[in-house]
Formats: C-alpha cells, sequence, structure tokens
C-alpha cells in the first residue's frame, strides 16, 4: 500500500494556503508567471525531492513526488507551473554521468538553476516523436543544432532545457528508434546565441512556448548517455511523467468535489439546500465514485515503478482514467454552482481550464487507447 505522506501533506497544505484564490486570479489575468510559489516550493525542498541525497535532494521516492503534487492542486493551486522539475530531472538522474550529475544536480537541488524546460514535440510531428526533425550535428566539441520545438512549457521561466534532436538521419539508422540523442542546454547561455523563444497563448495560463533553433551550439559534454539512444532514455521517465500528472488529475479532482460538496450544502434555493436534490447529487458523488477508481491505480503504477515492474499498462491507464475523473469532477462542479462556477471569483472556471489540458497533455487519450489496445491486448498496430 502506498505511504500516506500525510505529514508531507500537510505542509505542502500549509504552503498551499498562503497563495490563495486571488493570487491565481491575478496571474491568469496577467498571464504572469507564478514566480513567488515556484520560489517558495523550492526554497522548502519540494522541488528537490526526488534528487538524491548526495546532491543535495531529499531522495525521496516517486510516492512522495505523487503526493506533494497531488496536495498542490487539492489545496487550489497549479503545479504545472513547475512540475516538470520532478520528472524532466529523471533523465539526468538515471541516465547522465557524473559529472552532469555533480555539475547540475546539487544546484537544481537549491533553487539556483531551473530544469522545467522539455524539448521533444515538434509542430509537424506532434507525438509522432520518431518523425522529429530538429538535427544535432557534431562539430569538434559541440554539437551545431537546427529545428524547432512547440508546446516547450516554462521555456521562459527555465536555465536548463533537456532537449531532443536526431543525430543520424532516419534513413541511416537500423532500427526506427535510434538516431535520437538527448542534450543538456543552458538556455540562458543559448538565447541570442542561436535560441529564439516566442510564447503561445492559450486558454488557460500555461507559459508555454515555441522555440526556435538556428545554429545553436551546445558543449558535447552536455550529451546525455549515449550518441543516438535518446528516445530510450526519453522513453524509460514517461511512466514517472503519467504517474505524476495523473496524481495531479486526482488532486484537481479532491479539490472539484470539495467544492462542489461545500456549495451543495450552503445553497439554498426553494427553502432547502440544492444538496438535497439527487439531481445535484448524482454527479458528485459519481465523479467522487471515478475519482476513487483512478487513484487505486495510479497507487498501484506507482507501486510498480518503485518495485521496478513493468507498469506501464498502469502508468497510461492511470493517466487516462484521472485526467477523465478530474473533467467529470470539473462538470460536476460547475453545473452545481450554475451562473456561478462561471465566475472568476469562484475560481472553479480557472480549474476548469487547467484540468481538461491533461486529457491532451502530456500524451493524448487517444495514443493512450492505441498503447492499451497494441501492448496490452494484442491487437494488431494501429500506426
Amino acid at each position: 500500500m502506498m505511504p500516506d505522506y500525510s505529514d508531507i501533506r500537510a505542509e505542502v497544505a500549509k504552503l498551499c494556503q498562503q497563495f490563495p484564490g486571488e493570487y491565481w486570479r491575478a496571474k491568469d489575468k496577467d498571464r504572469a508567471y507564478p514566480i513567488e510559489f515556484v520560489k517558495a516550493l523550492g526554497e522548502a525542498g519540494y522541488l528537490a525531492a526526488l534528487i538524491p541525497e548526495e546532491f543535495g535532494g531529499a531522495g525521496l521516492p516517486l510516492s512522495a513526488a505523487a503526493a506533494i503534487l497531488e496536495e498542490m492542486q487539492a489545496q487550489g493551486c497549479n503545479g504545472g507551473a513547475c512540475h516538470a522539475q520532478m520528472y524532466v530531472m529523471g533523465t539526468v538522474l538515471r541516465h547522465g554521468s557524473e559529472a552532469q550529475k555533480a555539475e547540475f544536480l546539487p544546484r537544481v537541488a537549491t533553487g539556483e538553476l531551473r530544469l522545467q524546460a522539455f524539448g521533444v514535440t515538434e509542430p509537424t510531428s506532434g507525438t509522432d516523436t520518431l518523425s522529429l526533425k530538429t538535427t544535432a550535428k557534431r562539430d569538434g566539441d559541440h554539437y551545431v543544432i537546427n529545428g524547432q520545438k512547440i508546446w516547450t512549457s516554462r521555456a521562459e521561466h527555465s536555465d536548463l532545457m533537456i532537449l531532443l534532436a536526431r543525430t543520424t538521419p532516419k534513413e541511416e539508422v537500423s532500427s526506427r528508434t535510434d538516431g535520437l540523442s538527448v542534450f543538456i542546454v543552458n538556455m540562458k547561455e543559448a538565447i541570442g546565441n542561436g535560441l529564439t523563444i516566442r510564447p503561445i497563448e492559450t486558454m488557460m495560463n500555461h507559459a508555454t512556448t515555441e522555440i526556435f533553433f538556428d545554429n545553436m551550439r551546445v558543449p558535447a559534454a552536455n550529451l546525455i548517455g549515449e550518441e543516438g539512444k535518446g528516445f530510450r532514455y526519453i522513453l524509460s521517465g514517461m511512466n514517472a511523467e503519467r504517474l505524476l500528472i495523473a496524481a495531479e488529475c486526482i488532486g484537481d479532482a479532491k479539490w472539484f468535489i470539495k467544492k462542489a460538496s461545500d456549495y451543495a450544502k450552503e445553497r439554498v434555493l426553494f427553502g432547502r439546500p440544492i444538496g438535497q436534490n439527487q439531481g445535484v447529487q448524482f454527479p458528485i458523488a459519481r465523479a467522487y465514485a471515478q475519482m476513487r477508481a483512478a487513484e487505486l491505480l495510479v497507487h498501484e503504477g506507482i507501486r510498480k515503478y518503485e518495485a521496478g515492474e513493468p507498469c506501464g499498462e498502469e502508468a497510461n491507464m492511470a493517466k487516462m482514467l484521472a485526467a477523465e475523473a478530474s473533467w467529470a469532477a470539473g462538470e460536476a462542479c460547475i453545473q452545481t454552482h450554475g451562473g456561478f462556477g462561471f465566475a472568476a471569483e469562484y475560481d472553479v472556471e480557472r480549474k476548469f481550464r487547467e484540468t481538461r489540458l491533461y486529457q491532451v497533455a502530456p500524451i493524448s487519450t487517444n495514443m493512450i487507447l492505441s498503447f492499451v489496445a497494441e501492448h496490452v491486448l494484442g491487437l494488431p498496430r494501429s500506426y
């Protein structure tokens, strides 16, 4: 059974209370990055939860990171501003050299450096990662990178980026998963020296961008692992990513369910609380049931991950079901509040927009269904 981490949750909740709805509404209105929130999390050590103690982190397991992120969402905050640091650093932890770990991880742990950007998706290839076109060509002690990435969130607010680029042309590799490599990019040095960042305005305040590389030079020492094996390195962290996002969705669902339940008990119409009506009760109760089922699968996926067992099935399905549960809870919450659900001051519409993202990102529901169909049920590959 997954540890409860009630002590960690209580401390996270206490921190989150310093950032109430008014704070998030102001950031949302101004399309501003919640720098104060991220700084507070960093100073409290939560963003370094997964970094080993030898590098200045807490050395906690994935279940603790999941509890931290879930609690943030359940308190009405938005971990999307910083959650990538929890799972992006896994690539460095598992596949980085000792020199790379020693150079970057201690400074990430103290908050001196932010490792928030993950450059994978491209405009033409989307989730077809093996068809990406950004190239990295060796030139002496550097690689020269050209191409474009899109939906690279937090790029403007990150010091380091994990970048996936093609080092061997697709037609020259023996296996379709070969030829891609992973690099650590020092973004502060690269901006204006071949790296251009362009913000993308979206339906929520998500600080996402598109990035252009024009002969950007990266030291060869920043290559993670072996050249050409980068796709495998990225894949190895995706189960953790899906499980942590699923935990956030569980937190969102809990926030919506509590918000809807509290309002249904307090709002009186026709001489009685609206929560006395089954038409109001049932959607909230169903959303709760969906959330609990998804939560159990999240816990099972994390248990398998921490035990070193294959967990692709659980991680993918947990992410899909948790995203659907948070959306169902959001629907119930909006409907319970009626017109007030659309008023910014109640925070429901903000959270409603934020949680909708997770049926699309970081992997869409259809891609998860394809995975389950092929790898779990043994059906013919569809793409």
